[in-house]
Protein backbone atom coordinates (compact mmCIF):
# COMPACT_ATOMS: atom_id res chain seq x y z
CA UNK A 1 0.00 0.00 0.00
CA UNK A 2 1.27 3.48 -0.88
CA UNK A 3 0.72 6.97 1.00
CA UNK A 4 -2.22 7.70 -1.84
CA UNK A 5 -3.93 4.04 -1.91
CA UNK A 6 -4.35 4.76 2.03
CA UNK A 7 -7.47 6.63 2.31
CA UNK A 8 -7.66 8.21 5.76
CA UNK A 9 -10.20 10.77 7.54
CA UNK A 10 -9.18 13.07 9.59
CA UNK A 11 -10.98 14.61 12.63
CA UNK A 12 -10.05 17.85 14.54
CA UNK A 13 -10.51 21.55 15.42
CA UNK A 14 -8.24 23.88 16.77
CA UNK A 15 -4.81 25.24 14.98
CA UNK A 16 -2.67 22.76 16.95
CA UNK A 17 -4.39 20.18 14.48
CA UNK A 18 -3.53 22.12 11.24
CA UNK A 19 -0.24 21.79 11.00
CA UNK A 20 -0.58 18.20 11.06
CA UNK A 21 -3.47 18.72 8.64
CA UNK A 22 -1.50 20.21 6.22
CA UNK A 23 1.62 18.36 6.31
CA UNK A 24 -0.72 15.37 5.58
CA UNK A 25 -2.37 17.20 2.22
CA UNK A 26 0.81 18.42 1.29
CA UNK A 27 2.98 15.26 1.30
CA UNK A 28 0.05 13.64 -1.18
CA UNK A 29 -1.30 11.03 1.65
CA UNK A 30 -5.05 10.58 0.64
CA UNK A 31 -7.04 12.35 2.69
CA UNK A 32 -10.54 11.36 2.24
CA UNK A 33 -12.25 14.12 4.77
CA UNK A 34 -12.13 15.96 7.61
CA UNK A 35 -14.25 16.12 10.67
CA UNK A 36 -14.67 19.35 12.86
CA UNK A 37 -17.39 20.73 15.38
CA UNK A 38 -20.05 22.75 14.07
CA UNK A 39 -19.85 26.51 13.26
CA UNK A 40 -20.22 28.32 16.53
CA UNK A 41 -21.11 32.11 17.22
CA UNK A 42 -18.60 34.21 18.68
CA UNK A 43 -17.99 37.58 19.55
CA UNK A 44 -20.52 40.77 20.09
CA UNK A 45 -22.19 39.44 17.15
CA UNK A 46 -22.50 36.47 17.73
CA UNK A 47 -21.98 35.56 14.29
CA UNK A 48 -20.89 31.86 13.41
CA UNK A 49 -16.85 31.45 13.32
CA UNK A 50 -15.25 28.22 11.85
CA UNK A 51 -13.06 26.04 13.17
CA UNK A 52 -9.54 26.29 12.32
CA UNK A 53 -9.48 23.29 10.56
CA UNK A 54 -12.37 23.71 8.88
CA UNK A 55 -11.36 26.68 7.49
CA UNK A 56 -8.06 25.21 6.47
CA UNK A 57 -10.35 22.15 5.00
CA UNK A 58 -12.16 24.38 2.84
CA UNK A 59 -9.33 25.97 1.05
CA UNK A 60 -7.68 22.91 0.47
CA UNK A 61 -10.56 21.51 -1.61
CA UNK A 62 -11.46 18.53 1.36
CA UNK A 63 -15.12 17.22 2.41
CA UNK A 64 -15.61 18.54 5.83
CA UNK A 65 -18.52 17.10 7.90
CA UNK A 66 -19.80 19.22 11.15
CA UNK A 67 -21.77 16.68 12.72
CA UNK A 68 -23.71 17.87 15.76
CA UNK A 69 -23.72 14.39 17.28
CA UNK A 70 -20.86 11.72 16.67
CA UNK A 71 -23.45 8.81 17.10
CA UNK A 72 -25.86 10.36 14.67
CA UNK A 73 -26.95 7.37 12.35
CA UNK A 74 -26.58 9.21 8.79
CA UNK A 75 -23.48 10.72 9.93
CA UNK A 76 -22.09 7.17 10.18
CA UNK A 77 -23.09 6.46 7.30
CA UNK A 78 -21.71 9.13 5.22
CA UNK A 79 -18.51 8.27 7.27
CA UNK A 80 -18.93 4.61 6.04
CA UNK A 81 -19.26 5.37 2.75
CA UNK A 82 -15.54 7.04 2.23
CA UNK A 83 -14.13 3.39 2.87
CA UNK A 84 -11.22 4.85 4.80
CA UNK A 85 -8.52 2.49 6.32
CA UNK A 86 -7.51 4.95 8.50
CA UNK A 87 -8.81 7.49 11.05
CA UNK A 88 -6.48 10.24 12.81
CA UNK A 89 -8.08 12.06 15.43
CA UNK A 90 -6.01 15.45 17.20
CA UNK A 91 -7.94 17.77 19.49
CA UNK A 92 -11.15 16.35 18.78
CA UNK A 93 -14.07 14.60 21.32
CA UNK A 94 -14.49 11.62 22.46
CA UNK A 95 -15.33 9.43 19.74
CA UNK A 96 -17.81 6.45 20.46
CA UNK A 97 -16.88 3.29 19.53
CA UNK A 98 -19.08 3.14 16.57
CA UNK A 99 -17.07 5.47 14.75
CA UNK A 100 -12.98 5.01 16.05
CA UNK A 101 -13.65 1.27 15.06
CA UNK A 102 -14.91 1.35 11.80
CA UNK A 103 -11.50 1.79 9.65
CA UNK A 104 -9.75 -1.51 9.23
CA UNK A 105 -6.09 -0.30 10.29
CA UNK A 106 -7.21 1.79 13.24
CA UNK A 107 -7.75 5.13 14.49
CA UNK A 108 -5.16 6.83 16.41
CA UNK A 109 -4.46 9.88 17.88
CA UNK A 110 -1.64 12.31 18.71
CA UNK A 111 -1.23 13.96 22.31
CA UNK A 112 0.35 16.42 23.46
CA UNK A 113 2.06 14.49 26.35
CA UNK A 114 4.35 11.98 27.41
CA UNK A 115 1.38 9.30 27.91
CA UNK A 116 0.36 7.74 30.26
CA UNK A 117 1.43 11.42 31.71
CA UNK A 118 -1.24 14.05 31.98
CA UNK A 119 -4.40 12.17 30.55
CA UNK A 120 -7.17 14.92 29.45
CA UNK A 121 -7.55 17.88 27.98
CA UNK A 122 -5.21 20.27 29.02
CA UNK A 123 -2.19 18.25 29.03
CA UNK A 124 0.39 21.52 27.62
CA UNK A 125 -0.90 23.67 30.40
CA UNK A 126 -0.72 21.32 33.30
CA UNK A 127 3.10 20.19 32.45
CA UNK A 128 3.95 24.02 32.46
CA UNK A 129 1.46 24.36 35.50
CA UNK A 130 3.64 21.74 37.37
CA UNK A 131 7.16 22.85 36.97
CA UNK A 132 7.65 19.82 34.60
CA UNK A 133 10.81 20.23 32.65
CA UNK A 134 10.29 18.05 30.04
CA UNK A 135 7.08 17.18 28.07
CA UNK A 136 6.91 15.46 24.08
CA UNK A 137 3.89 14.00 21.93
CA UNK A 138 2.38 10.59 21.48
CA UNK A 139 0.85 8.67 18.71
CA UNK A 140 -1.44 5.83 20.27
CA UNK A 141 -4.35 3.55 18.89
CA UNK A 142 -7.58 4.58 20.41
CA UNK A 143 -9.85 2.08 23.18
CA UNK A 144 -12.85 2.86 25.09
CA UNK A 145 -10.89 4.67 27.95
CA UNK A 146 -9.78 8.32 27.26
CA UNK A 147 -5.86 8.86 26.35
CA UNK A 148 -5.38 4.88 27.61
CA UNK A 149 -4.42 3.48 24.44
CA UNK A 150 -1.48 1.28 23.05
CA UNK A 151 1.37 4.27 22.45
CA UNK A 152 2.59 3.85 18.65
CA UNK A 153 5.14 6.49 18.73
CA UNK A 154 6.70 8.91 21.69
CA UNK A 155 9.32 12.07 21.25
CA UNK A 156 10.24 14.23 24.03
CA UNK A 157 11.35 18.03 24.08
CA UNK A 158 12.52 20.35 27.07
CA UNK A 159 10.55 22.85 28.87
CA UNK A 160 12.61 25.74 29.58
CA UNK A 161 12.66 27.86 32.79
CA UNK A 162 11.08 30.53 31.02
CA UNK A 163 8.57 29.13 28.69
CA UNK A 164 5.12 29.52 28.95
CA UNK A 165 2.22 28.05 27.43
CA UNK A 166 2.32 29.49 24.18
CA UNK A 167 5.92 28.11 23.09
CA UNK A 168 5.33 25.03 24.41
CA UNK A 169 2.40 24.46 22.36
CA UNK A 170 3.88 25.88 19.35
CA UNK A 171 6.47 23.39 19.63
CA UNK A 172 4.36 20.18 20.01
CA UNK A 173 2.42 21.10 17.22
CA UNK A 174 5.82 21.04 15.16
CA UNK A 175 6.68 18.05 16.63
CA UNK A 176 3.25 16.45 16.60
CA UNK A 177 3.31 17.27 13.02
CA UNK A 178 6.36 15.28 12.33
CA UNK A 179 5.60 12.37 14.37
CA UNK A 180 2.14 11.80 12.75
CA UNK A 181 3.37 11.48 9.36
CA UNK A 182 6.08 9.09 10.77
CA UNK A 183 3.34 7.33 12.45
CA UNK A 184 0.97 7.06 8.99
CA UNK A 185 4.22 5.52 7.10
CA UNK A 186 4.88 3.22 9.74
CA UNK A 187 1.15 1.88 9.34
CA UNK A 188 1.24 1.74 5.83
CA UNK A 189 5.24 -0.02 6.18
CA UNK A 190 3.54 -2.76 8.34
CA UNK A 191 5.88 -1.79 11.34
CA UNK A 192 3.84 -0.69 14.33
CA UNK A 193 4.55 -2.27 17.44
CA UNK A 194 2.29 -0.72 19.86
CA UNK A 195 2.66 -0.70 23.91
CA UNK A 196 0.39 -0.77 26.57
CA UNK A 197 0.65 1.70 28.61
CA UNK A 198 0.91 0.43 32.07
CA UNK A 199 4.36 -0.91 30.41
CA UNK A 200 5.38 2.47 30.39
CA UNK A 201 4.62 3.32 34.37
CA UNK A 202 7.50 2.81 36.93
CA UNK A 203 6.38 0.77 39.74
CA UNK A 204 4.69 2.46 41.92
CA UNK A 205 3.46 4.84 39.13
CA UNK A 206 0.13 6.17 38.42
CA UNK A 207 -1.08 8.26 34.76
CA UNK A 208 -1.40 12.06 35.76
CA UNK A 209 -4.70 13.24 35.03
CA UNK A 210 -5.22 16.69 33.06
CA UNK A 211 -8.06 17.99 33.68
CA UNK A 212 -10.23 20.60 31.64
CA UNK A 213 -8.82 24.42 32.39
CA UNK A 214 -11.72 26.26 33.98
CA UNK A 215 -11.65 29.85 35.17
CA UNK A 216 -11.37 28.76 38.98
CA UNK A 217 -8.69 26.83 38.10
CA UNK A 218 -6.62 29.97 36.85
CA UNK A 219 -7.35 32.18 40.09
CA UNK A 220 -3.92 32.23 41.93
CA UNK A 221 -3.93 31.52 45.31
CA UNK A 222 -1.13 33.60 46.60
CA UNK A 223 -0.58 31.94 49.64
CA UNK A 224 0.98 29.25 47.90
CA UNK A 225 4.71 28.95 47.59
CA UNK A 226 6.27 31.84 45.46
CA UNK A 227 7.85 29.20 42.55
CA UNK A 228 4.72 27.25 42.52
CA UNK A 229 2.44 30.57 41.60
CA UNK A 230 5.10 31.32 38.78
CA UNK A 231 4.53 28.13 37.12
CA UNK A 232 0.66 28.57 37.35
CA UNK A 233 1.44 31.72 35.87
CA UNK A 234 3.62 30.44 32.89
CA UNK A 235 0.97 27.34 32.34
CA UNK A 236 -1.57 29.56 32.00
CA UNK A 237 -0.02 32.38 29.55
CA UNK A 238 -1.54 34.47 27.45
CA UNK A 239 -4.42 32.12 27.44
CA UNK A 240 -6.46 31.67 29.16
CA UNK A 241 -4.07 33.61 31.67
CA UNK A 242 -3.88 33.75 35.44
CA UNK A 243 -5.98 36.11 37.76
CA UNK A 244 -6.19 37.71 40.70
CA UNK A 245 -8.43 40.21 42.17
CA UNK A 246 -7.45 44.20 43.63
CA UNK A 247 -8.84 45.04 46.58
CA UNK A 248 -8.61 47.79 48.87
CA UNK A 249 -7.90 47.99 52.65
CA UNK A 250 -11.60 46.95 53.71
CA UNK A 251 -11.85 43.90 51.25
CA UNK A 252 -13.53 45.85 48.39
CA UNK A 253 -13.04 44.60 45.00
CA UNK A 254 -11.07 47.56 42.85
CA UNK A 255 -10.62 45.52 39.97
CA UNK A 256 -9.60 42.33 37.85
CA UNK A 257 -5.71 41.59 37.15
CA UNK A 258 -4.85 38.70 34.42
CA UNK A 259 -1.33 38.17 35.09
CA UNK A 260 0.92 37.37 32.06
CA UNK A 261 4.73 37.60 33.00
CA UNK A 262 6.48 37.58 36.29
CA UNK A 263 9.89 37.45 37.40
CA UNK A 264 11.67 35.01 38.92
CA UNK A 265 10.76 34.29 42.58
CA UNK A 266 13.08 36.34 45.23
CA UNK A 267 13.15 35.25 49.01
CA UNK A 268 11.51 37.63 51.92
CA UNK A 269 14.59 40.21 53.33
CA UNK A 270 15.60 39.58 56.85
CA UNK A 271 12.71 40.54 59.06
CA UNK A 272 10.29 40.65 56.25
CA UNK A 273 6.42 38.50 57.29
CA UNK A 274 4.43 40.49 54.84
CA UNK A 275 1.03 39.21 54.69
CA UNK A 276 0.05 36.52 51.53
CA UNK A 277 -1.16 39.24 48.40
CA UNK A 278 0.51 42.31 50.10
CA UNK A 279 1.70 44.57 47.41
CA UNK A 280 5.07 46.41 47.42
CA UNK A 281 4.67 49.01 44.70
CA UNK A 282 6.63 51.87 43.23
CA UNK A 283 6.19 54.17 39.70
CA UNK A 284 7.64 51.48 37.77
CA UNK A 285 7.70 47.87 39.60
CA UNK A 286 4.88 45.57 41.58
CA UNK A 287 5.37 43.04 43.63
CA UNK A 288 3.32 40.71 44.95
CA UNK A 289 3.84 38.68 48.80
CA UNK A 290 2.93 34.92 48.11
CA UNK A 291 3.51 32.08 50.88
CA UNK A 292 7.42 32.47 50.58
CA UNK A 293 8.76 34.83 48.90
CA UNK A 294 7.66 37.70 46.81
CA UNK A 295 6.92 37.83 42.56
CA UNK A 296 7.21 40.78 40.02
CA UNK A 297 4.71 41.31 37.93
CA UNK A 298 6.06 41.98 34.74
CA UNK A 299 3.30 41.77 32.18
CA UNK A 300 -0.79 42.61 33.11
CA UNK A 301 -4.18 43.15 31.97
CA UNK A 302 -6.44 44.93 33.86
CA UNK A 303 -10.22 44.04 33.21
CA UNK A 304 -11.55 46.41 30.46
CA UNK A 305 -8.03 47.13 29.25
CA UNK A 306 -5.58 45.82 26.86
CA UNK A 307 -2.46 44.07 27.97
CA UNK A 308 0.38 46.26 28.49
CA UNK A 309 3.83 46.07 30.44
CA UNK A 310 3.35 46.71 34.49
CA UNK A 311 5.03 50.54 34.27
CA UNK A 312 3.16 51.46 31.90
CA UNK A 313 -0.14 50.25 34.22
CA UNK A 314 1.30 52.05 36.98
CA UNK A 315 1.21 55.70 35.01
CA UNK A 316 -1.99 55.08 34.85
CA UNK A 317 -3.52 53.22 37.94
CA UNK A 318 -2.15 54.21 41.46
CA UNK A 319 -1.78 51.52 43.74
CA UNK A 320 -1.86 52.51 47.47
CA UNK A 321 0.44 50.46 50.25
CA UNK A 322 -3.09 49.32 51.70
CA UNK A 323 -4.05 47.60 48.57
CA UNK A 324 -4.07 43.37 48.02
CA UNK A 325 -4.35 41.15 45.70
CA UNK A 326 -6.69 38.22 46.74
Amino acid sequence: MTKEDLKIVFFGTPEFAVESLKRLVDGGYNVAAVVTMPDKPAGRGRQLQQSDVKRFAVERGLPVLQPVSLKDEAFIEQLRSYQAQLFIVIAFRMLPEAVWQMPPLGTFNLHASLLPRYRGAAPINWAVMNGDTETGVTTFFLKHEIDTGDVIQQRSCPIGRHDNVEVVYDRLMMMGADMVLETVDAIIAGTVKPIPQDQLLTAGQQPTPAPKIFKDTCRIDWNRPAEEIYNHIRGLSPYPAAWTVLTDADGNELTTLKVFVTGEPQPFGNGEHPEAGSIAADVKTLRVACGDGWLQVLSLQQSGKKRMDTDAFLRGYTILPTHRCR
